[in-house]
């Protein structure tokens, strides 16, 4: 801005002839002067090109504090920044707008912390519909509980956008979704979510997206959700993200109060999220098929801290850490299709009887599975009911369990022996302080068995091996 440093090298000069001799008090009221000229919220003394390639809200009379209710000043810079293809930069302030559409190329930027958009209500506030580009940066937007429209899912809405970029953005008060994305890709990152009536982030049948490095959290109904309207690949990323204190509004078993739920959306890694405090679910993956949910830190959740449930084919649980649950990890709905997963390296502990709602199996269970799944290199400890859950009735096949730690649970592990169960392996795993018994075989909830971890006891059920396991 070569303003600005023309007008800190004429104080340079005049400090010159004063009677200053000091070269610390001749640099300290030039950077003064420097910062005054460029923190002034009137802008008032620059002129066109001082912010190159931005145009400013200033020059359309959007100053903040407007009453502007049509927000046309502030639609007409957003209109001609997009067919100029350059930035609209907003100075710190408050402005009042609604129903903002958003063109092709649309890049709005403001001060960080400072400048604020606040929602006046009458549908939503900003709006974008199949353009391939629009992004919003370094601005509060701020729902101000004021309804939405009927057919504003969301405070921000977008559909049909192939690269939507939100970064370091705070959103905060809407009365629906905070951001709702349909058939979008692109990024949202390193933004703050919260106080959404529903979700802090609802994206559904999405291409490509990146949500990460966001903190998300006190929504109505659910932290970040990406879904599908039909089963197919997805292929999103939800990366370390920070979520936590989310409802379940709208009660239900599961369908609400998740930190991160992922529904017939295929392949997407979950991974290295801080999720707590959910109503439900920490990560929930319903008919999510090749799903990888790795590295990731699950306290305190109301109901399973980590499911996988219904129509999948494909899932890796691994090196997640669950403290504090009703159940810790279920990979279930083999009756649906349900099956080929890997859980290994888990640490799962104090867990809790108590959950959401009745349960025909009940709450406390450690880590349960049922189809052509491995199980293995986990530590799970505190668990009130049962360390391990393997089938249940008929649905068990092809379960491996090897190398796991279970201690303190009232029974190590429950394998089904129902009519119509499969084969379980169970070799090699070390049970401590399980008074009940270390493997007992089960039909549905009924014990049906003595204790299967000694030499020779499980012979009666051909379709179990029992082997090697220790009992301190």
């Amino acid at each position: 801005m070569k303003q600005a440093r023309w007008h800190v090298s004429c104080r340079t000069a005049e400090m010159k002839q004063s009677p200053l001799t000091s070269r610390r008090d001749l640099f300290r009221l030039a950077g003064a002067s420097a910062f005054a000229l460029i923190a002034s919220r009137s802008f008032a003394t620059m002129r066109d090109g001082d912010l190159r390639g931005t145009i400013d809200a200033v020059r359309y009379k959007t100053m903040p504090d407007a009453a502007d209710r049509k927000s046309a000043s502030l639609q007409k810079m957003i209109d001609r920044a997009a067919a100029e293809n350059v930035p609209v930069f907003l100075p710190p302030g408050t402005y009042a707008a609604s129903n903002l559409v958003l063109r092709e190329n649309t890049r709005i930027t403001g001060v960080p912390g400072a400048s604020r958009i606040a929602y006046t209500g009458g549908g939503n506030l900003f709006g974008a519909d199949n353009v391939k580009r629009v992004e919003l940066s370094n601005i509060i937007i701020d729902g101000q509980k004021r309804s939405l429209g009927d057919d504003a899912g969301g405070l921000l809405q977008f559909t049909g956008v192939a690269e939507v970029t939100i970064d370091n953005c705070e959103i905060t008060g809407s009365r629906k979704h905070a951001v709702r994305l349909e058939r979008c890709g692109g990024r949202i990152e390193r933004s703050r979510i919260s106080s959404a009536g529903q979700s802090g982030i609802y994206a559904v049948e999405s291409d490509g997206l990146s949500i990460t490095g966001n903190e998300v959290f006190d929504c109505g109904n659910g932290g970040i959700l990406v879904h599908r309207w039909t089963k197919a690949a997805d292929n999103s990323v939800v990366n370390g993200n920070r979520i936590y204190r989310i409802k379940a509004n709208d009660g239900g078993t599961g369908q609400n109060g998740n930190g991160i739920n992922i529904f017939r959306a295929d392949n997407v890694m979950v991974a290295s999220n801080h999720v707590s405090d959910c109503a439900f679910t920490a990560i929930r993956a319903n008919s999510a098929s090749d799903i990888q949910i790795t590295g990731n830190q699950c306290l305190r959740s109301g109901e399973t801290a980590v499911y996988v449930e219904f129509e999948f084919v494909g899932a890796v649980v691994s090196n997640n850490i669950v403290d504090g649950a009703a159940n810790g990890i279920s990979i279930a709905n083999f009756d649906q299709g349900g099956r080929l997963a890997s859980v290994t390296g888990n640490v799962v502990r104090n867990l809790t009887l108590k959950g959401p709602y009745e349960h025909e199996v009940g709450f406390g269970i450690g880590i349960a599975a049922e189809a052509d799944t491995l199980v293995s290199g986990n530590i799970i400890e505190g668990a009130p009911r049962w360390g391990m859950q393997l089938g249940w009735g008929p649905y068990l096949r092809n379960v491996v369990v090897t190398g796991n730690i279970v201690r303190k649970a009232p029974i190590g592990c429950a394998v089904s022996v129902a009519d119509g169960a499969g084969t379980a392996i169970i070799t090699d795993n070390v049970f401590q302080e399980t008074p009940g018994g270390a493997v007992l075989g089960f039909e549905w909830d009924r014990k049906v068995s003595g204790e299967l971890a000694t030499t020779g006891a499980a012979s009666r059920f051909a379709q179990l091996t029992v082997e090697r396991n220790r009992i301190p």
